[in-house]
């Protein structure tokens, strides 16, 4: 019988975050979920034998505290985001989501586990691959996204955290391997048929939808199914729900 798995979460009391968790849970995975509230988690979840919460502010931790739960971890999955509210938005930190992506991977680096950890992020398709290689968008949609990024924080710490994993942690890293999860508007729903594509599919003025749960299950498979791992390791797959008839 395989080992059980063990992922560490951030975000997890998130709307999308709430969902890893729960399915995280329900698929008997060990997980570890730094929260500041563990009166924001689901229902019941806390009372859960493979949860183990630590209530503290991530980007706080001291960097100890930070080496402990990421050590035994096979997996550290991110959906930590900006609350879409105003404060959420323009207040600090403006930069959580790069500051968190850079935290995890370096404190992985740092344990220098014997295979490398997956390093899970949920991102937006408002962040571009690096490169030029997302060629569906025109000038005009270029152009809007660039001063989305130089008024609109969260816009631009998405892209940062992205290009960290591309740039700084790359394709060789001996310890951390990773995966950017690119949704387009997320919406309420349950579980459902959901496509992954490599590039941008619709433009931001006809964007498609993605179930926050579909967002969730594509993470745990990440996590928890190598093929699927092995499949979209170092990109930054966009998913969307499927067209139905």
């Amino acid at each position: 019988m395989p080992a059980q798995q063990t992922v560490l979460l951030v975000g997890g009391t998130g709307r999308t975050g709430r969902c890893v968790l729960k399915q995280l849970l329900g698929g008997c995975v060990s997980v570890r979920v730094v929260v500041r509230s563990a009166r924001k988690l689901p229902a019941g979840a806390a009372d859960d034998p493979n949860l183990t919460v630590v209530e503290a502010d991530l980007l706080s931790l001291g960097d100890d505290d930070l080496l402990r739960q990421v050590r035994g971890c096979d997996a550290v999955i991110s959906c930590l985001g900006h609350v879409p509210d105003f404060k959420g938005i323009f207040g600090p930190p403006r930069d959580l989501v790069t500051r968190a992506t850079t935290r995890l991977c370096r404190a992985i680096g740092t344990l220098r586990p014997a295979k490398p950890v997956k390093f899970i992020l949920m991102s937006s398709v408002s962040v571009n691959r690096p490169g030029g290689l997302d060629a569906r968008r025109g000038m005009f949609e270029k152009a809007v996204v660039w001063i989305l990024r130089g008024i609109v924080p969260p816009a631009k710490d998405n892209q940062r955290a992205a290009d960290f994993l591309c740039r700084d942690v790359g394709m060789t890293d001996t310890f951390v391997q990773w995966v950017a999860v690119r949704p387009d508007t997320l919406r309420e729903g349950d579980v459902s048929e959901y496509s992954l594509h490599d590039g941008l599919v619709s433009s931001l003025f006809a964007a498609d939808s993605t179930n926050m749960a579909n967002v969730a299950h594509f993470m745990c498979e990440l996590a928890t199914n190598s093929r699927a791992w092995e499949d979209w390791k170092g990109r930054l797959p966009v998913i969307i729900n499927a067209i139905t008839s």
